[in-house]
């Protein structure tokens, strides 16, 4: 069975309510239809009811929830617990209301704090900024996290590497240029996220353009930090640093390079020293390997929230919206 459909069989098996804000979109909608034909999860869809039926036609999208902003009864509430929540930045209800009514982010992640969702997708058709700010603000970071930061799950075809060819690439997504204190925070919270998806034990590999001192550089000293960093808060972990991509995949290198290791050659988590390195990472995997990458997924919100890339498909939503569900149960 692969990653996608044990994903999806583990999502069916304990169905959760998602909230996709971008209803107008064709790719969430024909993503919906998908979705609830298999019974992956419940969908709560955002906006007016004729338009989303009209832009869905073709599409059976009737076992859906549709909320209409300017026609729920449930709204009050929902702008008192807003202002609430952000009283301490100087929100009245009046703004909350007017804002809660226009802005389908800001909606749909109230009503995941609520319980009435239990998790939210965008991206499609909104950058990453629009739709991590609403949850920032009102979901806040998982008590014990000291940051909020993104992965991508790849899928390699026909691979003896990592967990039968299943990996996390972290960052790949979200914080730019970590510090030490940062790298060792997304190690950790990306084992974390590898044992909940992939139902494996984590290898941990912080990744460099240099393995075990092979080259001196500033950067190279981040990642040992990082890496001391990470022990210290997660000692039972296999995790270690710094290796390069292959003394940390291909056994065979990382007998070589860093001989005793229990990481070195066996990593199915790579973390990468920046942004910049994680996002060509896993897009190189994705256009040379023909991977599968799911994400990016986000980590360290107190419940899930995820963003998706503006070209994706809707097989592409199918499969967030089931990894959504999955982070949904373990909350």
């Amino acid at each position: 069975m692969s990653f996608l459909e044990a994903t999806i069989a583990r999502a069916k098996a304990d169905k959760k309510i998602i909230v996709l804000p971008e209803s107008y979109e064709r790719r969430t909608l024909d993503a919906t239809h998908k979705i609830l034909q298999k019974g992956i999860a419940e969908i709560i869809l955002i906006g007016n009811k004729d338009e989303i039926v009209s832009k869905a036609d073709g599409l059976d999208i009737s076992k859906a929830t549709i909320i209409d902003p300017n026609n729920y009864d449930k709204l009050t509430d929902l702008v008192s617990q807003f202002t609430e929540l952000r009283k301490s930045k100087g929100m009245t209800e009046a703004e909350a209301g007017k804002i809660l009514k226009s802005d389908a982010l800001y909606l749909s992640v109230m009503l995941v704090k609520a319980g009435i969702a239990d998790g939210m997708v965008s991206g499609a058709v909104h950058s990453t900024a629009d739709t991590l700010r609403p949850a920032l603000q009102i979901l806040k970071t998982k008590p014990g996290t000291k940051l909020v930061s993104a992965f991508f799950v790849i899928v390699v075809p026909d691979c003896e590497y990592g967990a039968d060819g299943v990996f996390i690439f972290a960052d790949s997504g979200l914080v730019q240029n970590p510090n030490p204190e940062e790298l060792a925070a997304i190690a950790v919270s990306s084992a974390g996220s590898f044992k909940q998806l992939v139902q494996k034990e984590p290898v941990v590999a912080l990744l460099s353009h240099s393995t075990k001192g092979s080259a001196k550089h500033p950067d190279v000293d981040k990642v040992l930090e990082a890496t001391r960093i990470a022990k210290e808060a997660a000692p039972d972990l296999k995790l270690d640093g710094e290796y390069q991509l292959d003394a940390a995949i291909v056994p065979s290198v990382g007998v070589s390079k860093a001989p005793g290791s229990t990481v070195a050659g066996k990593a199915n988590v790579l973390v990468f020293p920046d942004l910049d390195a994680g996002n060509i990472g896993y897009k190189l995997a994705q256009r040379l390997a023909k991977a599968e990458a799911y994400g990016p997924v986000t980590q360290g919100i107190s419940k899930p929230v995820n963003d998706l890339s503006r070209g994706c498909s809707a097989e592409d939503i199918v499969g967030v919206v089931a990894i959504t569900a999955v982070q949904a149960q373990g909350v």
